[in-house]
């Protein structure tokens, strides 16, 4: 008799346990199913990168474009030197897989070219941000720094200032160099007041800087003239653009040898940005 009531006893704290535990869930609670060890849907890891690896920098332009690029690395002497050139340096990294970039410079009688071409695939530490929100995180930074991000809602549309003056190469509203219509965000140039000389950052004297809307998923252009020294004109032309969870970056430089002599905008963006589409297609998932 001791062993049935002592079951009894059992079954009625079971039954009193298994009362209390279901019995708040009505009445404004919550049911919880994030229990250890069960999958949790609101937690669940955001989705990775498109993009697992990246290509070799230093072979990815090929001796055609390099020719067009750095003028005069066709017609060096020495053929070691020559191989040399084309082959370019690679940037010192600690993972390739994750950054890889690779820098050429070729000197002629004209001018001095440089040409960076650098990879960052963008990989997220945080479980609830995808690669790919971390990676047009960083582009929008990109964006700022180049003066070129876009007015936040309910701003005037600062940004724009015309396009730049009406003698510049080319102009907003039509087609550019590289075949892009209605590019947006062209960086301001000078205001009326300034001397006719071009200013230490300004892109006035050729093509406007602005954002690219036919290159990966977010791309911009951004055109500087400066000046070393008192007479040497350096042109430097960067044009970057993110697909997926990759960063990509070309910067093409050229200072001109001859006193007075200006880089030509359009020549350079033009060979730029056919670096960087034909660096787009050299991506593999």
């Amino acid at each position: 008799m001791q062993r049935k009531a002592y079951a009894a006893g059992v079954a009625a704290l079971l039954a009193a346990l298994l009362a209390g535990c279901t019995g708040s869930s009505g009445g404004g609670g919550t049911t919880d199913n994030s229990n250890p060890g069960e999958p949790d849907t609101a937690t669940q890891a955001a989705e990775p990168g498109k993009y697992a690896a990246l290509p070799e920098p230093c072979g990815a332009v090929d001796q055609k474009l390099l020719d067009e690029l750095l003028p005069g690395i066709a017609q060096l002497p020495d053929e070691a030197q020559r191989e040399k050139a084309y082959a370019g340096e690679a940037a010192v990294t600690f993972d390739t897989d994750r950054k890889a970039g690779c820098r050429w410079k070729v000197e002629s009688a004209q001018a001095t070219n440089h040409l960076r071409v650098e990879f960052e695939r963008v990989v997220s530490y945080d479980s609830a941000v995808s690669d790919d929100s971390e990676a047009e995180r960083l582009f929008a930074r990109l964006l700022a720094e180049a003066d070129l991000a876009e007015p936040e809602a309910g701003e005037s549309g600062s940004a724009s200032t015309g396009g730049g003056d009406e003698g510049d190469e080319g102009g907003e509203g039509g087609e550019d160099a590289g075949g892009n219509e209605g590019a947006k965000s062209p960086k301001s140039s000078p205001s009326s007041g300034s001397s006719s000389g071009a200013s230490p950052s300004s892109s006035s004297s050729g093509l406007p800087s602005r954002v690219l809307e036919d290159l990966g998923d977010e791309a911009y252009l951004d055109d500087e003239l400066s000046s070393s020294g008192s007479t040497a004109k350096q042109r430097t032309v960067t044009v970057a653009f993110r697909t997926s969870n990759v960063i990509v970056t070309v910067e093409y430089a050229e200072q001109s040898a001859m006193v007075g002599v200006v880089p030509n905008s359009k020549e350079m963006q033009d060979r730029a940005r056919k670096l960087a589409s034909g660096l787009s297609g050299s991506l593999s998932g």
